[in-house]
């Protein structure tokens, strides 16, 4: 695994924009960054990551069931009790899945190690389906890159198959947060790969949803049965439509059982029933006699998300912490296994490198690498390009 120093393409951020891609800079600071790519090679890319994401992933779906059953561990993981029926009853009924992302600590050395999932309502998802596949085809026409040069990176297909075999209710509504341009570049993205796949699309802003006789309607009070929504399960069952839901005949992308595997609870559950698994880090819930936060340790709290609220020590002991609004929940405290350190020489600093691993349905499907100044990624951190070269 190397980082390496490359020149951007000289229009691409006009590209950007045409396409869609209007987030690419966040107030005045890079988000899409190509002054540099990381390098992997086959074996990495298939035994390190590959592999041990559809692991991972069977892991995560076999204990889905046993929650849904569980008064404990839904206590645990602070599922509001008014919706353990329907967690279940949606589990149970199959509903389908689309897609997640988990994100690994890794530095080119197996094993990663999981350091959480986002399996409800990640993003980034133009950015590395499309966006960093445009930029390996145009370094290799323009000679930066050797024609050998490949990614891992079939997320775009794999989503775009995954519509076409999900018969999804027509048409099928997709809804993000109104004004929100990443929300909405990663809804319009997904609304074009279910379109190409023969669905029947419509957008409406989450703030248009209304509600008729226990069902969710449009602006024209056309019944919504299906519905993807970019917008997290733990703020949906907190809303006053909260109960609409439940008796709402309409089918949710991402379904309701995967609110039990956004959440860092899973964490400490899965190291109970998997100890010792080279791909997990030993993690427990904090209760009110848990021990001050020693070091090598990190402090997250269950719901929390890009980092938010998020405490870690290092082993010397220096502490970092980040802002955010999560700070009245739960908390689970996870081993810490520090983000790999890189040289970036465009800034003459030292960055630390996440590694998300997507997977759509059951299959893994690519990753994304994202960047920042400390061992805490957040929502500000960049995202760079990736290669596979032997």
């Amino acid at each position: 695994m190397k980082r390496i120093s490359v020149t951007e393409r000289a229009n691409w951020r006009a590209y950007a924009e045409e396409v869609g891609f209007n987030f690419h800079t966040f107030d005045g600071e890079p988000y899409w960054d190509e002054t540099a790519y990381y390098q992997f090679n086959l074996r990495q890319i298939e035994e390190d990551l590959e592999a041990p994401t559809e692991e991972l992933h069977q892991m995560v779906m076999d204990m889905v069931g046993d929650i849904t059953r569980s008064e404990e561990m839904l206590t645990l993981l602070n599922i509001p009790r008014d919706f353990w029926s329907y967690i279940w009853n949606s589990w149970n009924k199959g509903e389908p899945h689309l897609y997640g992302r988990m994100d690994l600590v890794y530095n080119g050395f197996g094993p990663a190690k999981l350091l959480e999932l986002n399996y409800d309502t990640p993003t980034s998802l133009f950015e590395t389906g499309f966006f960093q596949w445009v930029w390996l085809e145009d370094q290799i026409k323009n000679g930066v890159l050797p024609e050998s040069a490949d990614q891992f990176n079939s997320l775009h297909d794999k989503i775009e198959a995954a519509f076409a075999q999900l018969n999804l209710p027509q048409p099928f509504y997709f809804a993000s947060v109104r004004d929100n341009l990443e929300d909405l570049g990663t809804v319009n993205y997904l609304m074009d790969m279910a379109a190409q796949a023969g669905v029947d699309v419509r957008y409406i802003p989450l703030e248009d949803i209304g509600e008729l006789q226990e069902q969710f309607v449009d602006l024209d009070n056309q019944p919504i049965k299906g519905l993807f929504k970019l917008y997290p399960w733990e703020f949906m069952v907190q809303e006053d439509f909260a109960k609409t839901i439940m008796a709402a005949n309409t089918q949710m992308l991402e379904p309701a059982w995967k609110m039990l595997l956004s959440n860092k609870g899973i964490l400490p559950l899965l190291w109970t029933r998997y100890p010792n698994h080279p791909n997990l880090l030993p993690a427990f819930f904090e209760t009110a006699s848990s021990e001050p936060l020693g070091v090598g340790w990190v402090r997250k709290p269950l719901l929390s998300r890009e980092g938010a609220n998020v405490d870690l020590i290092t082993s010397s002991g220096e502490k970092i912490s980040a802002a955010g609004p999560y700070a009245d929940g739960r908390y689970v405290r996870q081993a810490l296994h520090a983000l790999p350190k890189f040289r970036d020489e465009y800034r003459n600093a030292d960055t630390y490198a996440m590694l998300g691993s997507w997977v759509v349905g059951d299959s893994a499907a690519g990753i994304c690498i994202r960047e920042d100044a400390t061992l805490i990624t957040k929502d500000t951190s960049r995202f760079l390009p990736h290669i596979i070269l032997d």
